[in-house]
C-alpha cells in the first residue's frame, strides 16, 4: 500500500518528467526546422509561410541562440494572451467551448477541494478506526485521510453526507451557469457566422421514385411546389465511390510526375528512369517523366468514361439531395418542418458543412441503413441478454446470505467482506492519484510535445516528400480528437466528484491535471490543431449528461459505503439526492438541449434580419452560383477550372 512518501516520490519523479518534456518542447519548437510541426495552424491559416526566425542556411534549420531555449516555459503567458472570442475566430466555436470544459472543472473543484481539505480531513484523521483494523487491512498514513478511518456507526457521518449535498448542489449550479452560457454562445454562433453554405442548405434524404422522372426532376417539382418562394436550387448526390479510387490513384501518379520533374531539374543531365514492371522492380527500363505523363493521359481516358457513367446513368444518382435555399429562414423552415403525409419520405434535416461529410456512407441506401440498424440494436439486445444468465448466477452468489448457504464455509470471511469493503474502497485513491500524475501530468506535457508526429514529420520528409503539396500533407496539425479526450475528461470528473467525499486528498491532483491540461491545450489549438469540422459545439448535452452520471456514482457509492459502515441512520438522507439529481437533469434537458438539436424561431428570425441585411449590403451578390457547387462531391473539384465547367454543364443537361 503506497505511502505519503510513495506518493511524494512518484510526484517527483512524474513532476521531473513533465519538467523534460517542457524543456525538451522548448528547444524543440524553436528550431526552424520544426517549425511546421509545433506551429502548422499559422501555415494553414496564412499566417506563417516560413520559419520566423529563418537566416542564413545554418538558421534556417538550427536557431543557435541558447536565451530562446532558456525561457522554456514562456508558451504559458502566450497561450493565455488570445481572448475566447479570438479563439472562436481563430479555431472555431468547438475549440473554445472545449476549452471551457477545463475552466468548469476548474470552477467546480477549487471550492470543493477547499472544503473537503479544510473539514473532511480533519474529521477523518480524528476517528482513528484504523488502527484497531491494521491487523486485518494492509494500510498507510495517507489511508487515514479517507473515509475508512471513520468508526462504524459514527456521526460523523453527517458532516459527509451535509457535504456530498453541498457539492452537488455547487456542481449544479455550476453545470446550470455553464450550459446557459454554452448555449448562448452556439446561438450567437450561428446568428454572427459569416456566410455559409450549410445556413442556407438542407439534406433530403428518401426521396421517393416517381415513374418516369429522375431523382432530380421530382425534387425539383416537389420544392418548388411546397416552397415556391423560397427555393433555389438543388444538388444531386452521385455514387462516385469507384471514380473516387480513380482520383485518388490519379493523385499518386501525379506525385510521382512532379517528383521526377524536380529531379530532372536538379539534375538537367540525367534524365530519371524506372521499370515498367510490378513496383519498378523489373521490365523494360523507361523514361520516368514520360511514363507517368502516359499512365496519367490513360487513367484520364478512364476517368473521363467513368464521370460521363456516373453522370448520364440514372442509377448513379441517389434518393438524397442537398437542396438549398434564398434565405436562412427559407432553410430553416424546410429543415424543421415535415415535408410530407408520410413521414418516411421526403426526410429533411441540417445540412452539415461539405467538409463534415462522409461521402461514401451516402451511397448507402435508406433500407439498407434501416437494416443494418436493427441488426446492432438486435445484436446489442442478444449480448445484454445472454450476458445476463450468468450474471444473474453470480449476483444469486454475491448475496451474502445466499453465498453463507451455498458455502457455510465461508461464513468467517463472509461476516468480515462488509467491514473490509467499507474502509477498503475509499483505500483505492492511491492508485488513482498515480493514475492522474502519470496520465494528467506527464501525459499531458508529452502531448505538447508531439514528438510522435515530429518523428513521422521529418521521416515523410525524407523519404516521401517529392513537392511543397506533399510537405504540407507531412505537417499532419491533428485535431482535438473528442472521441479520444472527450471520455478522458470525463474520467477525470468522475475520480473527482467520487473521491471528493471519500478520500479528498486526491482533489489536489485533480487540480493540477485541469489547470496544466487547460495551458497546454489552449496552446495546442492556438498554434497546432486545425480542426475537421465545426458543430457549434453540439457536443455540450454530451458533456453535461456525463459529469451528472458522475454525480450520481457518487451518491450511490456513498450510499452504499455508508451501509457496510453500519450507518443506517444516515443512509436515507442520501436518498433523496439522486432522485433530485435527475430532476436538474431532466429541467436542463428540456430547458437548453433544443437549442443544440432545433432551431428556434427566436433565431430564425434573427437569420431573417441578417438575410435582409445581406440584400442591403451586398445587393448583387448572385446566391445562386455561390451555392450551385458547394455540395458538390469532392472528386469533381479535382478537374481543372475547364473541366470543372464540363461538370456542371453535363449536370444540369442531366437536370434539363
Amino acid at each position: 500500500m503506497a505511502t505519503l512518501q510513495d506518493i511524494g516520490v512518484s510526484a517527483l519523479i512524474n513532476v521531473l518528467g513533465a519538467f523534460a518534456f517542457l524543456l525538451a518542447f522548448a528547444l524543440l519548437r524553436v528550431q526552424p526546422i520544426n517549425d511546421r510541426v509545433y506551429f502548422p495552424k499559422w501555415y494553414i491559416s496564412g499566417g506563417r509561410s516560413s520559419p520566423r526566425r529563418a537566416g542564413n542556411s545554418v538558421g534556417k534549420l538550427v536557431n543557435l541562440d541558447i536565451k530562446t531555449s532558456l525561457t522554456f516555459l514562456n508558451w504559458m503567458p502566450q497561450a493565455l494572451k488570445m481572448s475566447e472570442a479570438e479563439i472562436i475566430n481563430h479555431a472555431g466555436l468547438d475549440s473554445a467551448v472545449f476549452l471551457r470544459i477545463y475552466t468548469l472543472g476548474l470552477k467546480i473543484f477549487v471550492p470543493i477541494t477547499i472544503l473537503a481539505l479544510v473539514i473532511l480531513i480533519p474529521v477523518n484523521v480524528s476517528s482513528g478506526t484504523l488502527f484497531f483494523l491494521r491487523k486485518e487491512l494492509v494500510m498507510s498514513n495517507i489511508d487515514k485521510l479517507s473515509i475508512s478511518n471513520v468508526r462504524p456507526r459514527s456521526i460523523r457521518f453527517f458532516i459527509h453526507i451535509a457535504l456530498q449535498y453541498a457539492f452537488t448542489i455547487w456542481t449544479c449550479f455550476m453545470l446550470y451557469k455553464e450550459y446557459d452560457h454554452v448555449a448562448s454562445m452556439r446561438l450567437h454562433f450561428l446568428a454572427s457566422q459569416r456566410r455559409h453554405a450549410e445556413q442556407f442548405t438542407v439534406v433530403v434524404r428518401n426521396v421517393p421514385h416517381v415513374s418516369g422522372r429522375s431523382v432530380l426532376d421530382t425534387a425539383e417539382q416537389f420544392f418548388k411546389k411546397n416552397h415556391p418562394n423560397t427555393y433555389l436550387c438543388q444538388q444531386a448526390v452521385y455514387n462516385a465511390n469507384k471514380f473516387a479510387k480513380l482520383v485518388r490513384k490519379r493523385d499518386r501518379l501525379q506525385n510521382w510526375l512532379d517528383y521526377n520533374q524536380l529531379k530532372s531539374e536538379r539534375h538537367p543531365d540525367k534524365r530519371p528512369t524506372r521499370k515498367k514492371g510490378f513496383l519498378g522492380i523489373w521490365g523494360e527500363r523507361v523514361d520516368s517523366i514520360e511514363y507517368y505523363k502516359q499512365q496519367i493521359k490513360l487513367l484520364e481516358k478512364n476517368m473521363a468514361s467513368e464521370r460521363q457513367k456516373v453522370l448520364k446513368d440514372s442509377k448513379s444518382i441517389l434518393p438524397v439531395s442537398f437542396v438549398s435555399f434564398n434565405s436562412r429562414w427559407g432553410a430553416a423552415v424546410c429543415a424543421q418542418t415535415q415535408q410530407s403525409k408520410n413521414p418516411t419520405l421526403w426526410l429533411t434535416n441540417w445540412a452539415p458543412e461539405p467538409r463534415d461529410i462522409y461521402w461514401r456512407n451516402l451511397a448507402i441506401p435508406f433500407v439498407s441503413l434501416t437494416v443494418r440498424k436493427l441488426i446492432i440494436s438486435l445484436s446489442v439486445f442478444a449480448l445484454v441478454f445472454f450476458y445476463m444468465i450468468p450474471i444473474a448466477f453470480v449476483q444469486s452468489l454475491a448475496n451474502l446470505e445466499g453465498l453463507e448457504k451455498v458455502a457455510p464455509f465461508l461464513r468467517p470471511v463472509i461476516e468480515l467482506i462488509p467491514r473490509t469493503i467499507g474502509v477498503s474502497i475509499p483505500m483505492k485513491a492511491t492508485f488513482f492519484i498515480t493514475y492522474i500524475m502519470v496520465d494528467g501530468w506527464a501525459g499531458i506535457a508529452g502531448e505538447i510535445l508531439r514528438l510522435k508526429p515530429l518523428i513521422i514529420f521529418h521521416l515523410k520528409n525524407m523519404f516521401l516528400v517529392k513537392t511543397e503539396r506533399d510537405r504540407e500533407k507531412a505537417m499532419n496539425p491533428g485535431s482535438v480528437g473528442f472521441p479520444k479526450t472527450l471520455p478522458r475528461l470525463q474520467l477525470y470528473f468522475l475520480l473527482g466528484i467520487v473521491y471528493a467525499v471519500v478520500t479528498p486528498i486526491l482533489l489536489p491532483f485533480i487540480l493540477v491535471f485541469f489547470a496544466f491540461a487547460y495551458l497546454a491545450y489552449r496552446h495546442q489549438i492556438v498554434n497546432v490543431y486545425n480542426q475537421q469540422y465545426e458543430s457549434a459545439a453540439a457536443f455540450w448535452p454530451h458533456v453535461h449528461s456525463r459529469i451528472i452520471a458522475s454525480l450520481l456514482i457518487s451518491q450511490l457509492l456513498l450510499l452504499g459505503l455508508l451501509s457496510t459502515k453500519k450507518a443506517a441512520n444516515s443512509t436515507p438522507l442520501l436518498v433523496i439526492l439522486p432522485i433530485l439529481t435527475l430532476s436538474f437533469h431532466n429541467y436542463c434537458k428540456s430547458r437548453f438541449e433544443p437549442a443544440f438539436r432545433k432551431y428556434p424561431l427566436e433565431a430564425s428570425f434573427e437569420a431573417m434580419e441578417k438575410d435582409i441585411l445581406d440584400r442591403t449590403t451586398e445587393s448583387d451578390i448572385n446566391l445562386k452560383a455561390y451555392l450551385a457547387d458547394a455540395y458538390l462531391h469532392p472528386i469533381f473539384h479535382s478537374f481543372e477550372e475547364e473541366e470543372l465547367v464540363e461538370v456542371n454543364v453535363e449536370r444540369n443537361k442531366s437536370h434539363t
